[in-house]
């Protein structure tokens, strides 16, 4: 979900606590968070020999029973993962394209908590004129790429998009295209439109902004509500970011003392990670609110528009996204299936 959504994942947490979801018998929690330690995953990413993603590939992974057995096709990327393996235990990668002559790879042995990125593979073109490679290590560009498709992947209790946060101690930076690409993927996620509808509803019900009652007051608070994540994201995390070298996601920390942790959670809208892999002031995010703030003078009834607006809508995001960036830090993790297949 784009990043001004950080209310529906405090909402969802607030639910998941109250409710007891997920308190099991200890004895078969420890077994779940060992079996998830152990688990292996295999992803990688297909691109031509010119290094321009081929999507739509058909990709099969063979195990040793039956059961292992899985397949998928590569997305828009090109990309594909497979999670939840056994460690210690013999897999073939099998890939094929319309034209091209299928591919499979060695035996693949995974350790325990392991994330194999598969290189090396070709898909050679019928007549050998030219193949597609397989391949995600062998560039920064290609690392990043399968990072962010990983992080597409991450949804707190398997539906709401936690799309904005690194698990990975070291992640490739994202290009321009990648910062524009999650942007865009975080934005149009249906479950965006639900959280956007449901704030929407609690503004009906207080009458704010104001907007006039019945079907049409709330389609217009469903409108500028949808506006004001669009705008926010597109410039606090996608253009801001390209412009100034800085990485829109939050970092997970996860080790270290519960003061650094809620320090490091407290400080991610005021501090980032450049594109240079160095903490700098986090002029992007600061930048994107104040610009969203302001863009939102064009739509909002003229009673509520000033310079009010905009640092108010600017301070209710930023006090957000640090609420959000504490739930990241001690909650989410466990809540996001997909992050626990990864070995930190």
């Amino acid at each position: 979900m784009g990043r001004r959504s950080f209310v529906l994942f405090v909402i969802l947490g607030i639910v998941v606590c109250t409710s007891g979801w997920g308190q099991q018998v200890p004895a078969r929690g420890a077994q779940s968070a060992a079996n998830s330690a152990q688990s292996a995953t295999i992803s990688g990413t297909v691109v031509d020999t010119e290094s321009e993603i081929v999507p739509s590939a058909r990709v099969e992974l063979d195990g040793p029973a039956p059961a292992d057995t899985q397949s998928t096709i590569a997305n828009g990327d090109g990309g594909f993962a497979f999670s939840n393996l056994k460690p210690g235990v013999p897999y073939h990668v099998t890939i094929s394209a319309d034209h091209f002559v299928s591919w499979t790879s060695p035996a693949i042995v995974l350790n325990p908590g392991q994330f194999e990125i598969l290189t090396g593979g070709e898909l050679k073109l019928a007549g050998g004129a030219t193949s597609i490679t397989v391949s995600a290590a062998s560039s920064d560009v290609q690392l990043a790429t399968e990072q962010v498709h990983m992080e597409e992947q991450q949804r707190v209790l398997g539906f709401v998009p936690n799309f904005y946060v690194v698990y990975d101690h070291h992640p490739a930076p994202l290009t321009t295209k990648l910062k524009f690409k999650l942007a865009w993927r975080a934005e149009t996620d249906p479950v965006t439109f639900l959280g956007a509808g449901f704030v929407a509803g609690l503004d009906q019900e207080g009458a704010t902004p104001n907007y006039g009652e019945g079907a049409a007051g709330f389609g217009q608070r469903l409108g500028a509500l949808y506006a004001n994540g669009f705008t926010d994201i597109m410039f606090g995390g996608a253009i801001l970011p390209s412009l100034l070298h800085q990485d829109p996601r939050y970092f997970y920390q996860g080790e270290g003392t519960t003061r650094s942790r809620l320090i490091h959670a407290l400080s991610s809208p005021f501090i980032c990670k450049g594109d240079n892999g160095h903490w700098q002031p986090n002029f992007s995010s600061v930048g994107g609110d104040l610009i969203s703030g302001s863009i939102s003078n064009a739509y909002y009834p003229e009673t509520n528009r000033g310079a009010k607006l905009v640092f108010v809508n600017a301070g209710i995001t930023t006090g957000g996204r640090m609420v959000n960036g504490i739930v990241q830090e001690f909650l989410l993790r466990r809540l996001t299936p997909a992050s626990r297949d990864r070995a930190d």
